[in-house]
């Protein structure tokens, strides 16, 4: 069976910083690309960062020189660490894995910004 399980999300001032993690099957974490998508209320969801198994990065221009995405392979983890955090980045944060098999997704972490 696939699993994702996210964490670390939760409130944070302006400016603040959080890093969630979201631990893998290994059946999936091993053959796919890694990535984290966010919904915000009323807006569709929206690819924020990903990473593929060889170590290639892709951001979002909105989270660019902030966020970092990055994975941990004998822990089947990865994870975003999220810095000079804004408003405008209050959404439920989703775990994504997808391979030539499908494309599967965790249930969300919910981060808001606020002071």
């Amino acid at each position: 069976q696939v699993q994702l399980e996210e964490s670390g999300g939760g409130l944070v001032q302006p400016g603040g910083s959080l890093r969630l993690s979201c631990a893998a099957s290994a059946s999936i974490f091993n053959n796919g690309v890694m990535g984290w998508y966010r919904q915000a209320p009323g807006k569709e969801r929206e690819l924020v960062a990903n990473i593929t198994t060889g170590g290639t990065t892709n951001y979002a221009e909105s989270v660019k020189g902030r966020f970092t995405i990055s994975r941990d392979n004998a822990a089947n983890t990865v994870y975003l660490q999220m810095n000079s955090l804004k408003p405008d980045d209050t959404a439920v944060y989703y775990c994504n894995a997808r391979n030539y098999i499908g494309n599967y997704w965790g249930k969300g972490t919910l981060v808001t910004v606020s002071p």
